[in-house]
């Protein structure tokens, strides 16, 4: 399924080959991200990524970056999250090295031009007023501000728009030798592949890469004693709310619960929270659960947007359920439609050799170590309805309530009220 070497220098390759397609992803990831960061150059992992697309000594101009793969049909794209950064692109496999070369020449080469920086601080300026202005997207960091504050789990990944202006490219160089090293880095090429041929273009490619230890991050901080609200006015037509609770790490030994029992709450169609909310109440358009697990926090959350008059009944009938997973035991049937739709999910998504590429470097750039999909199918197999109840007794406890909610509303106190079970 995958192969992993460690070079001297730390660097990770890990490759995985697929015979039934005819495409190549070329995808680099770096263990950092805004968790990392400090406050005064927060949303620096993100704006470096930008960056990285604005000229090499090879490919001198942005347009010099993006022609080699437009010329080939090939996609390609960056993203940054709280604890990770990566770049990849894809290609015909007759193509993959030119998506090498790419790859590792913006990954170590990349000049972050002084002039291209300071018109890309617009760019990014505008990223963060389209969060500001799409409720349906910013609710996400009144989220997370609700549950770690001034801290790097509690701030924007774009950072603010202080400090987008204020970072300079002396510190952008600097962060960039701190974190992009070799330790800190995961190489993985998925698809139509010769493994021994890869690996060896790989460590080529990649041969001048830093060797420093990289810069870990500050341990987040949770200190909840009780149920926590957050209201962020804003004149809408509909409100948009996080409902949810604290949960466990990555490495916690329920994770996979966790997983079954928000497919069960609200993860497909047929699910507790959308068949009351939506198809009985007619109460919202979207409602969904979801179980977000990072190497020292997590949290179950239940999004959704509302009619701004009817806001208080969506949060009542999600604390009912809630409530009612925490004191009766899930069906059979409900259990099995739920584990097989966590399982079926998990396969379709990882058809793609890019989806290949993200699930396997993911695992090993976070959690040191990959496990493959009939493992993770067994382990969801062994999730049983005592677990469910065990867990949601313990985690749907009125001091672990959230609610965050962006609306016409200016009384917090209303909606604390709301928060029990």
């Amino acid at each position: 399924m995958f192969k992993k070497i460690t070079l001297k220098n730390g660097l990770r390759i890990v490759t995985v080959p697929q015979a039934n397609t005819e495409a190549v992803t070329v995808f680099a990831i770096v263990g950092t991200g805004s968790k990392y960061e400090r406050k005064e150059i927060s949303g620096i992992s993100h704006f470096l990524e930008h960056m990285f697309f604005k000229g090499t000594q090879k490919r001198p101009s942005p347009l010099k970056i993006i022609e080699p793969l437009d010329k080939v049909g090939g996609l390609f794209n960056a993203f940054t999250g709280e604890e990770y950064t990566g770049y990849f692109a894809k290609v015909a496999a007759d193509q993959v090295d030119i998506a090498l070369d790419w790859v590792s020449d913006i990954y170590l080469n990349s000049l972050l031009p002084q002039k291209e920086m300071e018109k890309e601080r617009g760019v990014i300026i505008e990223e963060i007023n389209m969060y500001l202005d799409t409720p349906m997207m910013y609710i996400g960091e009144i989220w997370k501000d609700l549950l770690y504050g001034d801290q790097p789990a509690g701030w924007d990944i774009a950072g603010t728009k202080e400090t987008v202006r204020n970072i300079s490219r002396q510190q952008m160089f600097s962060y960039r030798k701190s974190q992009y090293t070799a330790p800190n880095t995961v190489v993985c090429v998925a698809g139509n592949i010769k493994e021994d041929q890869i690996i060896e273009k790989v460590k080529d490619y990649f041969k001048n890469i830093s060797k420093f230890k990289f810069t870990d991050k500050v341990r987040v901080l949770e200190n909840q004693k009780g149920p926590g609200c957050l209201v962020h006015y804003k004149k809408t037509d509909q409100s948009h709310f996080h409902l949810g609770v604290r949960t466990y790490s990555l490495s916690h030994p329920d994770k996979y619960v966790l997983e079954v029992m928000s497919t069960i709450l609200g993860g497909m169609m047929s699910s507790r929270l959308f068949t009351e909310i939506r198809e009985k109440l007619g109460l919202a358009y979207y409602v969904r659960s979801e179980n977000v697990e990072d190497t020292d926090t997590g949290y179950l959350v239940v999004k959704s947007g509302v009619d701004n008059q009817r806001i208080d009944k969506a949060i009542i009938t999600t604390l009912k359920e809630f409530k009612k997973i925490s004191e009766k035991k899930v069906s059979v049937a409900e259990l099995k439609k739920a584990k097989e739709n966590v399982k079926g999910k998990l396969s379709l998504s990882l058809e793609s050799s890019d989806a290949k590429a993200f699930f396997y470097a993911g695992q090993e750039i976070i959690e040191k170590k990959m496990t493959k999909p009939e493992d993770i199918f067994k382990a969801i197999d062994k999730v049983s309805a005592n677990d469910i109840l065990r867990v949601a007794k313990d985690i749907f406890k009125q001091e672990k309530l959230n609610l965050a909610i962006i609306g016409p509303f200016e009384d917090k106190e209303r909606f604390q009220k709301l928060l029990k079970i």
